[in-house]
């Protein structure tokens, strides 16, 4: 299996160190990509179509997943996912949502504007591995394209 490329935005420190303890102990190969802030998410995403179009290449630079929290300085997470979405080269990459609000209109909001899952915080460390372990399951190995298929007569 593949690295596939995984896109954190989450602006809590102490959030973000359980993510990534979280995501080391996953058996999934990955590489974790942190950023602060809805901006540093949005410009991370945009050269990595700068990269992949520049290179001729698939967008294989781009994040396999994006986990996006909801109250974010700058740019706030609904914002980041309606960008993505409006974006060609980035409007069918998954996005779960985690954020610490349980107000019914974000959630309606984030699953309105294309979010895959909402997930609420605060997570127990021991909720947070099984929620790595359930995206690295579906989002990282279940959930990919076809492979290019050879010539027929091979």
């Amino acid at each position: 299996m593949s690295i596939k490329n995984i896109l954190l935005v989450e602006d809590n420190p102490d959030a973000r160190e359980l993510m990534k303890l979280a995501f080391e102990q996953a058996e999934t190969p990955h590489n974790l990509i942190v950023v602060s802030d809805g901006i540093e998410a949005l410009d991370y995403l945009l050269r990595q179509v700068d990269s992949a179009s520049v290179n001729q290449s698939e967008l294989s630079y781009l994040p396999a997943l994006i986990i996006l929290d909801l109250n974010l300085p700058k740019i706030n997470g609904i914002e980041v996912l309606r960008r993505i979405r409006a974006h060609p080269q980035t409007k069918l990459l998954p996005v779960v949502i985690i954020s610490s609000s349980n107000e019914p209109q974000d959630i309606i909001d984030s699953y309105i504007n294309g979010c895959n899952s909402y997930i609420r915080k605060p997570l127990h460390f021991t909720q947070l591995q099984n929620f790595v372990k359930e995206i690295s399951t579906y989002w990282l190995t279940v959930n990919q394209l076809p492979p290019v298929f050879g010539v027929l007569n091979e």
